[in-house]
């Protein structure tokens, strides 16, 4: 048999073979065959690359979950001791409605909280705001609990296992003595309002959250130059950074009429500009922004174990982003000078009462920024929820402190 047995004549294909476009060559390193194999080793190796891509942004997005799921750190002491006394809580009134108590710590444990002064080896709750999310998310209601409110603190478990007396004492003391579950059965015995979740936060986390916005606007009618604070700014529009926000956020003493109840109204104009600056960046949608600003605070929170996830706090975070600016509203829990110490505060009935008996119900709740609060006379005979809505001095988050 000869070497050429089985071809054809040069130019010519072989026998039951069609001829079509660049198949004279056959297998030539210039054919069809060759082609083929290139474009199939192509597709194999994109599909490679690409599998790795996602492979690679799986693991690394994994990576960043896993990241800001381990910053938090979830209460477990305080879930059991509220268990423990689960029979005496109050029971929620509205399905899907929500309390959250919001708890600031003046702790100056750790190397950052350090710089804010001697830490004696106990801490009190420098701010406490009861969050109330109306079943729906149409709106949502901050009221600031002073810290000098006197209140009946219950019994308390220490943090070295023993327990405390019920005690006639301020408010922030509840935090000293039995921490956040203390705090919270406070607040649920002053107001017999649920409180679903808490959340704990201390100096370092509030100020590593106003830097990952990039700083928030505030409007000065004078000029601050505080010095035990470490505070110096001019009046006007000042965007303030996390330092200098923690500084006008607790500074007391120089500023206005030094009482606490300026330092709680300035605490409720920056939280409202703060709402405002998430949400006018978008740093909700968009996670380039987003993430610095998760890292911050899951970094600062202490919370419930029911919140204690990244998924416990995007659904609360998904059910509050659309509520307008103007929903959001801030006030103080009704309150006039304590007959015993006009150093101290006392709540101001019926006015305390009404307030709280609205929010239990998640009826509506009205702040008017010019007036004294006003309770509305309850009629004879009409339902509770037909009444208007009463209204309270404070302000939302809509509100431009410089107009």
């Amino acid at each position: 048999m000869s070497d050429t047995a089985g071809t054809s004549p040069e130019g010519q294909e072989p026998p039951g073979r069609t001829p079509g476009p660049g198949s004279g060559t056959g297998s030539s390193p210039s054919g069809r065959g060759v082609a083929r194999r290139r474009r199939r080793r192509w597709v194999w190796g994109t599909g490679i690359a690409v599998s790795l891509a996602l492979v690679g942004a799986a693991a690394a997005g994994w990576a960043v979950y896993m990241k800001l799921e381990g910053n938090i750190t979830p209460d477990e002491a305080a879930a059991a001791e509220l268990a423990r006394y689960e029979k005496d809580r109050p029971t929620a009134l509205v399905k899907d409605a929500l309390n959250l108590l919001l708890i600031g710590s003046d702790s100056r444990a750790g190397a950052e909280n350090g710089r804010y002064g001697h830490d004696p080896g106990t801490e009190r709750s420098d701010t406490v705001i009861l969050l109330h999310l109306s079943a729906g998310r149409q709106s949502a209601t901050a009221v600031s609990i002073p810290r000098d409110l006197m209140v009946d603190v219950p019994d308390c478990r220490r943090p070295d296992g023993s327990r405390s007396a019920p005690m006639f004492a301020q408010f922030n003391a509840a935090f000293e003595v039995g921490g956040s579950a203390c705090t919270v059965r406070t607040v649920e015995k002053l107001t017999d309002i649920r409180v679903d979740h808490h959340v704990v936060v201390d100096f370092e986390g509030f100020k590593d959250m106003v830097d990952a916005v990039d700083g928030v606007e505030v409007c000065l009618r004078e000029p601050i130059d505080d010095k035990d604070a470490d505070l110096r700014l001019p009046a006007g529009r000042v965007t303030l950074d996390g330092e200098q926000a923690l500084g006008y956020v607790r500074a007391r003493k120089t500023l206005g009429d030094g009482s606490d109840t300026g330092r709680i109204e300035r605490q409720q104009r920056f939280l409202g500009a703060l709402v405002n600056k998430v949400r006018s960046n978008g740093v909700l949608l968009n996670p380039v922004k987003l993430y610095p600003l998760l890292d911050a605070a899951t970094s600062s929170l202490t919370t419930d174990p029911g919140l204690a996830s990244l998924r416990g706090l995007y659904e609360l975070v998904r059910g509050v982003r659309d509520i307008p600016t103007e929903g959001v509203r801030f006030l103080t829990v009704p309150r006039e000078s304590y007959a015993g110490d006009v150093n101290r505060d006392q709540l101001a009935q019926p006015a305390a009462g009404e307030l709280f008996e609205r929010l239990r119900k998640d009826e509506p709740v009205s702040v008017n920024t010019h007036g004294e609060q006003k309770a509305t006379q309850k009629e004879t005979g009409t339902p509770q929820s037909s009444s208007p809505a009463p209204t309270f001095s404070g302000n939302t988050a809509a509100e431009d402190s410089c107009a």
